[in-house]
């Protein structure tokens, strides 16, 4: 009798009480399970008020992580397009040094290469940005101060060439600088196949392959040497710049100007033909130095 409680009801419509008894044993226990419910309870929400608060502190940090990946990423296209840039100078302070002979005076501004991490490298959704972001802002770094120590000696190397232009108008003009005509060039200087025998041969000049009767322009001043027929050449001209430098023109359909005239840069010569040994419609170029065969590339500009 000990181990039960008992409950007393009164029966309002008999007037009657009612007895109940219940174990002790079942009512310790449901007083464990409703304090364990509450316990559990305090620990789900306290759980889920620290999971919410770590769940928006974690939407912010991506949302900043992402924020300074898309800056790094700028940041190194930037860093892409003056390495670009300082290339096509240095590109352009070669071809002059060619034009005129003069030898670069440090040689330390030859082979630059800048390396770096390349933009689509960088993924924005990357989860650990913060350890290899240090590394690719040391890298761009590194990369910023090659780049300016680059610019600095071309700045030199410019200043070198602008003494020696000065007075130098003459050559300026007489070098062949542009193209003579426009389109897609179809076999470069040096050796190739050919297109009758398919034998290694050497090709001293340039193919530009463009439509019938397209205008050849002289692309520097200078004076007509030869105008004629060739087998291989079909209609040919060549035009000498002075300085050594002569230029030929094969193929064409029709030539403008005659032997001993005077021709400026730009001046229409010639238009595009198919004569002579070729299979379509297009210029052969060449430029010759003092009677050698040169890569016309090396003294283009644009």
């Amino acid at each position: 009798m000990k181990d039960r409680f008992y409950l007393m009801f009164a029966d309002d419509i008999g007037g009657r009480f009612r007895q109940f008894s219940v174990s002790k044993y079942l009512v310790r226990g449901f007083f464990v399970f409703i304090g364990i419910v509450f316990v559990l309870s305090v620990f789900m929400i306290h759980r889920h008020v620290k999971l919410s608060k770590d769940v928006i502190e974690l939407q912010g940090l991506r949302r900043e992580t992402r924020e300074q990946r898309l800056q790094i990423q700028q940041f190194v296209q930037k860093v892409k397009d003056f390495e670009h840039q300082m290339a096509r100078l240095e590109n352009f302070d070669r071809k002059l040094r060619v034009v005129t002979s003069l030898e670069r005076g440090d040689s330390a501004v030859q082979g630059w290469g800048v390396g770096g991490p390349n933009r689509e490298e960088i993924d924005i959704y990357d989860p650990v940005l913060p350890s290899k972001g240090k590394d690719v802002i040391e890298e761009l770094n590194k990369d910023i101060d090659e780049l300016k120590s680059q610019a600095k000696f071309q700045e030199i190397s410019f200043q070198e060439l602008d003494e020696f232009f000065k007075g130098q108008e003459s050559l300026l003009s007489s070098t062949p600088s542009i193209w003579p005509v426009r389109g897609w060039v179809t076999s470069g200087f040096g050796y190739r196949l050919s297109p009758f025998t398919e034998r290694k041969e050497v090709h001293e000049g340039l193919d530009v392959a463009t439509r019938m009767n397209a205008p050849v322009i002289s692309p520097a001043d200078g004076i007509v040497v030869r105008v004629g027929k060739d087998i291989s050449y079909g209609n040919v001209l060549e035009i000498d710049h002075g300085y050594g430098v002569v230029t030929r023109y094969g193929h064409n359909a029709r030539i403008l100007v005659n032997t001993g005239d005077k021709v400026k840069r730009g001046q229409a010569i010639a238009e595009v033909g198919n004569t002579g040994r070729s299979t379509g419609p297009h210029l052969h170029y060449e430029v010759m130095v003092n009677s050698i065969p040169t890569n016309p590339l090396n003294y283009i500009f644009d």
